[in-house]
């Protein structure tokens, strides 16, 4: 009798040991220990941003932003965007998101008409749509995640050349894909605040980069070379106010041609340091990118954006309508642009 018991227990700890799973597995989701069993009933959410292009200052910056926010919220991050700034390449690229079947689709846009019935297709399909940085119709997104109000940003890249030209003289402004929402509305909030407060400033050429680094730094050699009295550069995009310091430097002209726009601090550090630039502003992009999945992730959760929240690592956004706004611009010159870092 005392044999087969003894087989009988041997027998259960052999088949015990030959399982394949454990009773449950403990895994690590979004800060909390959860069985396997409760995590198969709430599975990762994948968030996917869509930038203009990659491999640009700027972009780097809001996909280091996106990666940290995907860590510290539990979800799991897609950041695919084209070589260049090129809608159709979005479009292909959204595409291949809807095929994969992620959870949210959050764009960059380079065209805000061409994107339309492709997230549109995303929204058939029960895939969530928002924008961030340049916006789209808004019947093919649910809102628009804005970095600053574009009236006060366009109005004070003007007031940026004018305070360093005396407010009067020829100037030039290179922007980025003439089809760009964001950077058109930026242009023309520019040449409202001309027109109603420096009438002694006259612009005499706005020129289309694609965002492209070397394009840009090639025109404003070109502009530099048609317009001998030009008094002033401003980058409408972020590639624009690197390219222009660079031609100002080659030509000796720093000090003499205002250089401003927006950009990143990094890159102009030493332009704004030997007066080839006077100021870049910006906001972080860090941070927008960290912004955009959090408010992404809250919105698989049905908890949509309010004015004054609070979001961790980001700070008060404000939120007009189906807009929400990150923050104020901030300037950079040769006094403070050490302490920044991105």
């Amino acid at each position: 009798m005392k044999r087969r018991v003894s087989l009988f227990l041997l027998l259960i700890l052999f088949l015990a040991g030959c399982s394949q799973k454990p009773a449950y597995e403990i895994v690590y989701s979004s800060g909390e220990v959860k069985t396997q069993s409760e995590t198969n009933e709430k599975r990762q959410v994948t968030i996917a941003l869509v930038p203009k292009l990659v491999n640009i200052p700027y972009f780097n910056a809001v996909e280091e932003g996106a990666i940290e926010a995907g860590e510290d919220l539990g979800v799991h991050v897609i950041y695919r965007g084209p070589a260049v700034a090129d809608a159709d390449q979005q479009i292909k690229i959204i595409n291949e998101l809807i095929n994969e079947k992620v959870d949210v689709i959050a764009v960059s846009a380079n065209d805000p008409d061409k994107l339309v019935p492709v997230m549109k297709k995303a929204q058939s399909q029960n895939i969530k749509v928002i924008t961030w940085d340049a916006d789209t119709h808004s019947s093919s997104r649910e809102l628009f995640i804005n970095m600053v109000d574009p009236e006060t940003l366009g109005r004070h890249l003007m007031d940026t050349l004018a305070w360093n030209v005396n407010e009067e003289g020829d100037f030039a402004i290179i922007t980025g894909a003439e089809s760009a929402a964001n950077l058109n509305v930026w242009l023309n909030w520019i040449k409202i605040q001309r027109r109603e407060y420096y009438p002694k400033m006259n612009l005499v050429e706005v020129t289309a980069s694609d965002d492209d680094p070397h394009k840009a730094y090639i025109q404003a050699k070109q502009l530099l070379a048609e317009y001998p009295n030009l008094k002033g550069i401003i980058g409408n995009s972020s590639v624009g106010p690197p390219a222009a310091a660079q031609a100002v430097k080659e030509a000796g002209k720093s000090g003499k041609v205002a250089v401003v726009g927006l950009s990143p601090p990094n890159p102009m550090n030493e332009y704004l340091k030997i007066n080839a630039a006077q100021v870049v502003t910006l906001w972080s992009p860090k941070k927008l990118g960290f912004l955009t999945v959090a408010i992404a992730a809250n919105l698989i959760e049905g908890k949509k954006p309010y004015d004054r929240q609070d979001i961790p690592q980001v700070g008060k956004i404000s939120v007009k309508d189906d807009m929400v706004i990150m923050g104020e611009p901030i300037d950079f010159t040769k006094e403070n642009v050490d302490q920044y870092d991105f």
